[in-house]
């Protein structure tokens, strides 16, 4: 069967596409055929029609070529990939059939149009390099192709999740066959890509990432290729590098280094932690708004807003680092005629970042160039404000901003104040910088001035004065003359049209302007076109000064950002020691502080630090160990909207900077009452904190973490055959067995998902092993009040309850964290308010009177009251004590008064560890 040869073209470039959708540019339309038109039908919505008939039919769907953005931004929503083939020579110059080629791939993770990418959030390509043994570091390595923004590390198996779910990556290579973490588990789980195994060759991978960055060795980037870690992580970059030059297929030089992520250089934040905390993300919806990344955005650029989420995947781990960045915030707090002139400032500022990577692959517009002129003449008045200031992070800012004068003026001059999105459009280029290009256009434009002097000419020459000069697209130029003149039409006329009172004739003359005219199109076309290619080399030229500046101008949108938030929300600075503390007066959740109505928030105090590994027991009984450093107001602050403390200050310890604090706090209270966001807002201000940030309390002595963890609600994973318990002990697992004294743990409900006295048992056990094995500073919200017993016999912990006030049968939640253990979690109340049926409500209440009246409701025989009368339930079942059997068989005849002391002192002891 014969193939035309358009169809032997896209046939060719179907190959080059592999399983990607091939949009075939044919006219003003791209087509698609076959299974890719069948598959876009499903995908886009589109029709699916056909290009013959009968048996020959080939399925063929296609779209405008104007329409390319909105229906690329479907198929990588879709998880798909795209080849778009283009013409590739022009049709002018084209000797029969005009060439065409596969010019990019486009996948989720390699965009870089703006009409696809959110301009706010990165767009990650990762990749991941295992290693021979399972137990060994993967590779990890990512890229945005949108700014060039190229990182590499490797990291424990056990880790991988809580890398993934940071970078939160659009796509994920992967070599075929290799085991992969449950993609499943990350709020957005990427596309994932597999590559033949080759593409992650470590040897082949240092090769390709050496050449491209045009050095012998990668060790100035801070990698030793001799190091297996290093290796993996070398291999996904390689891995990553081969990619981008399949799919872009033109230049990366805006890559311009990798930078290497340590272990231990950053607060790292697990997984069930980014979730449960809702940094970037609501945990209900999804949502960026709601999350701590929505309060803490205040940027006015989007490359701002990209390195601010930048730094909240990876807040600071040393002391120095993080005052740096708050010193910065704090001179722009402090001086709000900066603070205006640099924001004011900004908001003229373009996406320099993205620019340039468009710039460097060819895809830049004139109005991209235009952009970037814009940006740049900007940049002086920026520059003069930021000299001289104090703050060292600030002055070097000040000192990487390039102003890149002869791009700007080469710039200004060559454009025009408006320009089009593509260079075929072209009018982008400024009269009077090309007398070429200036010629061409008064062609184009008709030549008003040299058709006067024509007519004029061949009206005294013919004698016909009304003679006219006109054009038409079928014709061209043409000399019209009426019937009552046609005797003295010059012989050299020639007829080219009759009308109904006239004639039209064309000269040899008028044939040579014409010619002139319609090639001054394309003469045109091509030499502002050298002109855009010429400005658009000059800026690829610049790429790294323009992406040196882009990265400043980004740092200094985010630290005035933060600067504006803390002034019109009232944050003060945090004072951050390497000491494992926490000492926080007045702090509020940066989340509800905003959401909630004015002053309605209730500020609360926390006040615990690190122990020891070991660090003992209390030698007494008692509630808690005093002397924390409470101050004489209470832990409630003085707030907008503080209520009046429930507790007494008489019994409070003066705040002193040497009084013991503990490392462990036990939070009980009712449900509704503030726990959960009580333990969230403390985790919270310690991030905010390590990531240069000022803080919504009152003071702040925060010490570096260098782990956060947080067990917060409880989920169920079907898909991988877990139940909430499952779920929830295994992130225990991995608090426990990684947490360290540096470290910073909350703790929501843990136990609740099995039987009472499993539940119970295994929170004890948990907060024992938080208090001896690891002794970090941790937070347990719980409604097991029997934990709250562990104050008196570990030297670590102290009971703080959420205060209430009952009236007439009515509670009232205070929102206040008090000293002392809660005796009760209105769960009834709750209920009520929830609209439990009230003779629901009735029974529970009857229930839990009769519980409560027995044992304290531990484990005793309970017969609660009957619905008829007569049916007496029994609740529990009681188990004896095992230290029973042993008492039954202790010979007391055989036992002297000593033995009898120790036997009975070793029974307490057993009895308040296992009560």
């Amino acid at each position: 069967m014969s193939v035309s040869p358009m169809m032997q073209q896209y046939h060719q470039a179907k190959q080059a596409a592999g399983d990607a959708l091939l949009l075939f540019r044919m006219g003003d339309f791209y087509e698609l055929f076959y299974d890719d038109a069948t598959r876009a039908g499903e995908l886009l919505g589109i029709t699916v029609t056909s290009r013959d008939k009968g048996e020959k039919a080939v399925p063929m769907a296609g779209f405008p070529y104007h329409q390319l953005d909105q229906y690329l931004a479907k198929i990588v929503r879709g998880g798909q990939r795209a080849a778009i083939c283009d013409q590739v020579e022009d049709a002018r110059h084209a000797k029969g059939l005009v060439r065409r080629e596969v010019t990019r791939l486009v996948t989720p993770g390699t965009l870089t149009d703006d009409a696809l990418l959110d301009p706010h959030a990165s767009n990650y390509l990762a990749a991941l390099a295992p290693a021979d043994d399972p137990q060994g570091p993967v590779g990890l390595a990512w890229v945005d192709i949108s700014t060039g923004a190229f990182y590499a590390t490797a990291v424990a198996p056990g880790r991988l999740t809580d890398e993934l779910t940071r970078i939160d990556p659009s796509e994920l290579l992967s070599p075929e066959g290799a085991a992969l973490p449950p993609l499943a588990e990350l709020p957005r789980p990427p596309a994932r890509t597999t590559r033949p195994p080759w593409a992650f060759g470590a040897a082949a991978a240092l090769a390709s990432l050496e050449k491209h960055f045009g050095v012998k060795s990668l060790e100035g980037f801070g990698f030793d290729a001799n190091r297996p870690a290093d290796q993996r992580a070398l291999a996904a970059a390689g891995a990553v590098l081969e990619y981008l030059g399949e799919t872009q297929r033109a230049s990366l030089s805006h890559v311009e280094r990798l930078r290497p992520i340590f272990a231990g250089g950053a607060l790292e934040i697990d997984a069930a932690a980014w979730r449960s905390l809702e940094i970037a993300r609501t945990t209900r919806d999804g949502r960026r708004e709601g999350s701590l990344l929505w309060v803490l955005d205040r940027t006015a650029t989007p490359s701002g807003a990209r390195l601010l989420a930048e730094w909240l995947r990876r807040p600071l781990a040393r002391v120095d680092e993080i005052d740096d960045r708050l010193d910065a915030v704090e001179e722009l707090v402090s001086t709000a005629p900066l603070r205006k002139h640099v924001r004011d400032a900004l908001r003229s500022v373009y996406d320099l970042e993205r620019l340039a990577a468009r710039v460097t692959t060819g895809r830049a517009s004139p109005r991209d160039l235009s952009a970037i002129a814009r940006t740049l003449a900007g940049l002086p008045a920026l520059k003069a404000k930021l000299a001289g200031r104090a703050s060292e992070r600030l002055t070097r800012l000040e000192g990487a901003v390039d102003l890149c004068p002869e791009l700007r003026g080469a710039l200004e001059a060559a454009l025009d104040d408006s320009c089009p999105l593509t260079a075929r459009e072209g009018g982008f280029v400024r009269a009077g910088y090309s007398a070429a290009l200036d010629e061409c256009r008064e062609l184009m434009a008709g030549g008003k001035a040299w058709m006067a002097r024509y007519q004029a000419a061949e009206a005294e020459r013919s004698g016909i004065p009304q003679i006219k000069v006109g054009f038409n697209k079928v014709f061209g130029y043409y000399l019209e003359i009426t019937h009552a003149h046609r005797d003295r039409v010059p012989a050299e006329y020639q007829r080219k049209q009759t009308l109904k009172n006239a004639e039209r004739y064309i000269t040899p003359e008028l044939k040579e302007y014409e010619e002139k005219v319609l090639s001054a199109e394309g003469r045109a076309f091509d030499l502002e076109y050298d002109v855009f290619c010429d400005l658009r080399d000059r800026c690829a030229a610049a790429t790294g000064r323009l992406l040196a500046t882009a990265a400043a101008l980004a740092e200094l949108d985010v630290l005035a950002g933060l600067a504006e938030l803390a002034a019109t929300r009232g944050y003060v600075r945090p004072t951050v020691v390497e000491d494992p503390v926490l000492d926080i007066e007045a702090g509020r959740h940066p989340v509800l502080d905003v959401t909630e109505p004015e002053g309605t928030f209730v500020p609360n105090d926390t006040r615990c630090a690190g122990r020891e590994r070991g660090e003992g027991r209390a030698a007494s009984g008692g509630d808690e160990v005093r002397g924390e450093g409470l101050g004489a107001r209470g832990e409630t602050g003085e707030g907008p909207g503080a209520p009046p403390s429930t507790t007494s200050s008489a019994s409070r310890v003066p705040s002193s900077p040497l009084a013991p604090r503990p490392s462990l706090l036990l939070i009980t209270g009712p449900n509704m009452a503030g726990k959960s966001t009580y333990i969230r807002q403390s985790a919270l201000l310690v991030l905010m904190a390590q990531l240069g940030s000022f803080v919504p309390a009152r003071r702040a002595v925060i010490g570096v973490a260098d782990r956060l963890f947080a067990r917060i609600g409880a989920s169920d994973e079907l898909a991988r055959g877990q139940s909430t318990f499952m779920v929830e002990m295994t992130e225990t697992a991995r608090i426990l067995n990684t947490a360290t004294p540096r470290s910073l743990v909350v703790l929501d409900e843990i136990g609740r998902g099995t039987s009472t006295y499993d539940g119970l048992s295994l929170a004890w056990a948990i907060t024992e092993h938080l208090h001896d094995a690891v002794g970090c500073r941790a937070l347990f919200a719980t409604h097991y009040h029997e934990l709250t017993r562990l104050a008196g016999e570990l030297a670590g912990v102290a009971n703080r309850n959420v205060a209430v006030e009952e009236h007439q049968g009515k509670v009232v939640f205070l929102h206040q964290i008090v000293e002392g253990a809660a005796d009760k979690s209105y769960g009834i109340h709750v209920a009520e308010l929830a609209g439990v049926p009230r003779s629901v409500n009735r029974r529970a209440a009857d229930i839990l009177a009769q519980l409560e009246a027995s044992d304290n409701g531990a484990a005793a025989a309970v017969a609660p009251p009957t619905r008829g009368g007569s049916l007496q339930l029994t609740l529990f079942e009681t188990a004896e004590h095992p230290m029973l059997d042993e008492l039954r068989g202790l010979d007391l005849n055989g036992l002297t008064p000593l033995e009898a002391l120790v036997k009975l002192g070793a029974w307490q002891l057993q009895l308040r560890r296992n009560p």
